[in-house]
């Protein structure tokens, strides 16, 4: 009885059956026959509709279900009429393609991200309540978060980067200097805006400019250097050539002539000589790297400057990290900015601290990049001075010249990393870093 009261077309059958009987017997006037051919119409009407409620359950729990993104259930077939069966199977195939559809969609998204984080500009997708929706690697580690879910959580570390999220409009583009626990920061901040959902959104594009605002003061610098260097050295040259014909010419004039001349022509060597020494600053070799290990060479320098510049109260130590750590770089220009660094700490410190440290660290950092630290427990340099500290021919120190450093990091500029410096104020130390991407 059950199989027959699941047979959609045997009861559909019966139903036109039965109409057409009360119809005919209803024409005849056979009223009899009219009440026998209603009954099986009002069973084969009452079965079609427990059918029809009973497959609307499934459709509606299937939606149910769906909406509350659960797709672990299946429509069983056992012991199931074939009329069933077939509405379990498609019902069951409709649950597959949606989920496969899902699992696309994830694959698809991860894909997304995965190229997302390969981007070298930080992308931040925000509601209108400042909402973080979604963030890439770039744009967590300029920010120097862990996590990023509310634009009212860069408060606590910058609040003027904070505001500029929240208050910049699609289309435009604003300079920040942003500054947290890893140091200072030039961010460019572009903000954009899509519709998805019928929901705006809007997206933020971070990126690091510091590289290019160094690059634009450096070739400014080396402009002016070049421009000054050849016309002070057109001026000189001459005058210099110029006294050595007179005092050839005049060997037997009268003495004040003489060491007027003498002295018009060691001054202009002097001269030439000095602006010879700012011309390695615009004159610098194109590298020409090779691999070779680090822990040698850091050894190598520590000697090195120790016979430029010997105070025994100085403790010079070298760690690296990775055993067989190797550097692809130049060697020759490394060893100049090292020395150079290593030159510097000893001078800070000065023979007269009695705890003198020097510092050198090594190691592979999480994105593959070599770098290497110079450390030093010397004094502190004040704040007006680290600003400045690699501007071409700035000096505190009354015999130099002010472009050691500048040197040092167009060298590291060349080669493809950076030079930067830190004060840490808990160890008390000062630490220059040097970058290898």
């Amino acid at each position: 009885m059950n199989k027959i009261s699941d047979n959609l077309t045997l009861l559909l059958t019966i139903l036109v059956l039965s109409t057409v009987g009360i119809t005919v017997c209803w024409g005849m006037e056979v009223w009899q026959g009219s009440l026998c051919c209603l009954l099986p119409w009002i069973y084969a009407l009452r079965k079609l509709y427990t059918l029809y409620a009973r497959d609307r359950k499934k459709v509606a729990f299937l939606f149910d279900a769906i909406a509350s993104n659960d797709f672990s259930f299946k429509f069983v077939n056992w012991r199931k009429s074939k009329d069933e069966q077939l509405i379990n199977n498609a019902l069951n195939r409709v649950i597959q393609l949606l989920l496969q559809a899902k699992s696309d969609t994830i694959r698809q998204e991860k894909y997304y991200e995965l190229i997302l984080n390969q981007v070298e500009t930080g992308i931040i997708v925000m509601d209108e309540k400042g909402n973080v929706l979604l963030t890439n690697q770039e744009a967590l580690r300029l920010l120097g978060l862990m996590r990023f879910t509310h634009v009212h959580q860069l408060r606590r570390i910058d609040d003027s980067l904070a505001q500029l999220l929240v208050r910049i409009r699609p289309g435009e583009k604003q300079h920040l200097p942003f500054t947290n626990e890893r140091g200072t920061t030039h961010l460019s901040v572009k903000a954009s805006e899509a519709t998805l959902v019928e929901k705006q959104r809007r997206i933020i594009a971070i990126s690091n400019i510091h590289n290019e605002l160094e690059e634009q003061e450096i070739e400014a610098w080396m402009k002016l250097t070049r421009v000054l260097t050849h016309e002070i050295m057109n001026a000189v040259t001459p005058i210099t050539s110029l006294s050595d014909t007179l005092l050839s010419y005049h060997r037997e004039a009268d003495e004040e002539m003489r060491q007027g001349l003498e002295t018009i022509h060691a001054t202009g060597k002097s001269l030439i000589a000095f602006v010879e020494s700012y011309r390695k600053f615009t004159h610098i070799p194109t590298p020409n790297p090779t691999l070779f290990e680090v822990a040698p060479f850091l050894e190598r320098m520590i000697r090195l400057a120790r016979l430029q510049q010997a105070y025994p109260n100085i403790e010079v130590t070298a760690h690296v990290e990775q055993e067989g750590l190797i550097l692809y770089a130049d060697e020759n220009l490394i060893a100049q900015v090292m020395l150079n660094l290593l030159k510097n700490a000893l001078q800070a410190i000065g023979p007269e601290q009695a705890d003198g440290k020097i510092e050198l660290y090594a190691y592979c950092d999480p994105t593959e990049a070599v770098v290497i630290e110079v450390s030093n427990n010397g004094p502190e340099i004040p704040p007006e001075v680290a600003k400045q500290i690699f501007v071409p021919f700035f000096t505190t120190k009354q015999e130099g010249s002010g472009i050691g450093l500048s040197i040092s990091r167009q060298i590291m500029r060349l080669s493809g990393g950076s030079l930067s410096m830190k004060y840490d104020k808990r160890e008390h130390k000062t630490t220059f870093t040097l970058t290898f991407p």
